[in-house]
């Protein structure tokens, strides 16, 4: 009986295997062709491995907001402030760790950017689209690039032509009149096959095509205190830019025309004699890389970096006049050897080294002040730095640069960085270092000129010097599927000199002078920051940030006397409550910030200056203000709709500009911004991407 059920079985199972089979090729109907796993980018990134504290902003952060500009890229970060210089011209400044932007060393892909004469608008030199990301580094960073990172480094990367879509459009207008229209391609030239594999292609050849206008047609007096609220602009800036690669060689070419007008002050047809404000900036710049890499293995490679730029600019402030051209040439050759340790731990060791060239003449009038500011600088220099990474647990950078300014002289540039991971759920970094930097006067004070004050100017303004160091730390803290990332970090700020610009001594003037003038002055900075970052849902993240500063320096009172104290129209601290949620497939996405920001006290003097306009007001100190922004957008396969909002609370400074009504007057002053200068805007854009063969 066994035998035959085995007999039956088998030929039930022949009989059986053509029906399975059909069915089985049935079935290839019901199969899916494609499947796609779709997972949110992060918008910052902050590297568990890199010695440095960076951040890292991508594009998807970007787009969070309008970021119409640079100056616009950091309303959803809690670690730099960006916030108007003055209240006639539209000026921004930025801060980090409590600082002025002057002492950011802000540079375009590794070559010199927002600097010298740029100082006062460059934020707003590079529009948003055409940023692929930011690094942002805080305290000492790498000596490579330079000696004038004193609180930080950014780094902004510009669209790559080898990468970026044949063509992207972005559109945006807002209801204050202003629009703008940004157009990029990217197109490869040639491509060559490799004569040994037609499959590999060793020569590749593409450009790049950068395009913005911007305009702002109408101006506003919200206040109305007879002044724009902010300035009818047109900028227009076009860039092209080459990349070429053949084995093991690379070249990348960039050059840029940009031009800049500003009409800004009083209406003309409601005043007699109005004060006006002209700004006019042609600026052309270019930069050329090569690069060759001897062994592909180790990285081993060498690199040319060259820069140059000429920077124009014709600016009148009422009755005041302010000429000035940069020419800035730059050069930076740099060899780099990786070499791999032995043994059964993993540990690499990289060595930077090489020269760099800095060159800049300034040709310089400012009418109300005697002499011309005519200067030329040449700052040769050496470098060498070595970083190590050991086992996944340790990363330390060590650097050292030379340098001899003839200006200055011979310097010396020391820094450190290091990184430690005693378990994969806590980072700690640490870093010291000095900075340097150059003063150009009226150009980092150039807020200063929409007013009265008078202008002192000392005979010889130092090079300024600085020691920061800092610690942070983060933990990596699972709680269930996600993640929580909380970081906390401390920074200070230690000038050994600066250009201390005292707005205490005279409420009609300022004295611009070295800190080594005053015996016993100091100036300093603490800076300190806790975050959290968390995606509680699957696209839903948020983050919560508070940072406190406090920064003072040695200025002389209305009495003649020197005394520490806070410096002025600095901020106290700021928090950063933010959110943001993509739905499925990337079908919408919901953004929302809310700031609050604390403002440090008004110069000396301030009531009495208040008390001589004639009862026009005057600013008064603020001990905190919020704000609040959102943004809604709308995604299909190649372009996307957002709409949002910017200063939701609507809250502004009152008065903002002293005695707006009498500008040629003692009392006029629109340099004393501790907050807001506009209210609630709202916009919408559009953006469109071509999909980009492969």
């Amino acid at each position: 009986m066994k035998r035959i059920k085995h007999y039956l079985i088998l030929i039930l199972s022949l009989v059986a295997a053509p029906a399975i089979a059909q069915d089985t090729l049935n079935m290839d109907q019901f199969r899916i062709e494609e499947v796609q796993v779709v997972q949110r980018r992060k918008g910052t990134v902050k590297s568990r491995t890199d010695a440095f504290d960076t951040q890292r902003i991508n594009s998807e952060e970007l787009c969070r907001a309008a970021c119409c500009n640079l100056s616009e890229a950091f309303e959803t970060s809690a670690s730099v402030d960006v916030a108007y210089a003055d209240a006639a011209t539209g000026a921004k400044q930025i801060r980090l760790l409590g600082l002025n932007g002057t002492y950011v060393q802000l540079i375009q892909e590794n070559t010199p950017a927002v600097r010298g004469l740029a100082q006062n608008f460059g934020l707003e030199y590079i529009p948003g689209p055409w940023m692929s990301s930011i690094q942002v580094s805080k305290g000492t960073s790498s000596v490579i690039n330079g000696y004038e990172a004193t609180s930080g480094q950014i780094n902004v990367e510009l669209l790559k032509p080898q990468i970026q879509s044949p063509l992207a459009v972005n559109l945006m207008f807002n209801s204050d009149l202003m629009a703008e229209a940004n157009i990029s391609g990217g197109w490869k030239i040639e491509s060559r096959k490799s004569g040994r594999s037609p499959k590999v292609e060793s020569r590749k050849l593409y450009t790049g095509i950068l395009a913005h206008y911007g305009q702002n047609f109408m101006a506003m007096d919200g206040n109305h205190d007879s002044f724009m609220d902010m300035p009818k602009t047109i900028n227009a800036n076009l860039a092209n830019r080459w990349f070429y690669k053949e084995g093991s060689y690379t070249f990348q070419a960039f050059v840029r025309g940009l031009y800049d007008r500003r009409r800004a002050g009083q209406f003309a047809d409601t005043i007699a004699n109005p004060y006006h404000i002209n700004l006019n900036t042609w600026r052309v710049e270019g930069f050329v890389k090569n690069g060759y890499v001897f062994d592909e293995e180790t990285g081993s490679s060498v690199a040319l970096i060259t820069a140059v730029s000429y920077h124009d600019l014709n600016n009148d402030y009422g009755l005041r006049n302010w000429k000035a051209n940069q020419l800035n040439a730059y050069l930076n050759a740099i060899y780099q050897g990786n070499f791999e340790g032995q043994g059964e731990i993993d540990n690499d060791h990289r060595l930077n080294a090489g020269i760099s060239v800095n060159f800049d003449k300034y040709g310089e009038t400012l009418n109300i002040l005697p002499d011309n500011l005519n200067r030329w600088e040449v700052v040769p220099g050496i470098f060498a730095e070595y970083s190590l990474k050991y086992d996944e647990k340790l990363s330390l950078v060590a650097g050292v640069r030379a340098d001899y300014s003839t200006r200055y002289g011979f310097f010396v540039t020391p820094r450190m960085n290091i990184r430690y991971t005693p378990w994969e759920w806590w980072t700690l970094r640490a870093s010291v270092g000095l900075g340097y930097r150059s003063p150009n006067v009226i150009a980092d004070n150039a807020f200063i000129l929409p007013s009265s004050r008078t202008i002192h100017i000392t005979d010889k303004i130092e090079q300024e010097r600085a020691v920061n160091s800092g610690i942070s730390t983060t933990f990596y803290i699972p709680l269930g599927s996600k993640e929580l990332q909380l970081s906390g970090e401390y920074y200070y700020t230690h000038f050994l000199n600066s250009a201390i610009v005292d707005l205490d001594q005279d409420p009609h003037g300022v004295y611009i002078y070295n800190q080594s003038d005053l015996k016993g002055a100091k100036s300093f900075a603490h800076s300190a920051q806790i975050e959290a970052t968390i995606e509680v849902l699957r696209g839903w993240t948020w983050t919560a940030a508070f940072r406190w500063t406090d920064i003072k320096q040695t200025t002389i009172g209305a009495d003649g006397i020197a005394r520490l104290r806070e410096k002025a129209l600095s901020n106290r601290y700021k928090g950063v409550i933010t959110t943001s949620y993509q739905t499925p497939l990337k079908k919408w996405q919901f953004d929302v910030t809310a700031q609050f920001n604390g403002v440090g006290r008004m110069p000396d003097g301030f009531t009495a200056f208040g008390d001589l306009r004639g009862g026009y007001g005057a600013p008064k100190p603020l001990s905190w203000y919020p704000q609040l922004m959102a943004q809604v957008t709308k995604y299909w396969k190649t372009c996307s709709l957002y709409v949002g909002a910017e200063n939701m609370t609507n809250f502004k400074q009152d008065q903002p500009i002293i005695d707006s009504f009498n500008p040629f007057g003692p009392n006029f002053d629109a340099s004393m911004v501790c907050g807001p200068t506009t209210g609630w805007k709202v916009y919408v854009g559009f953006r469109y991407e071509l999909e980009k063969e492969d």
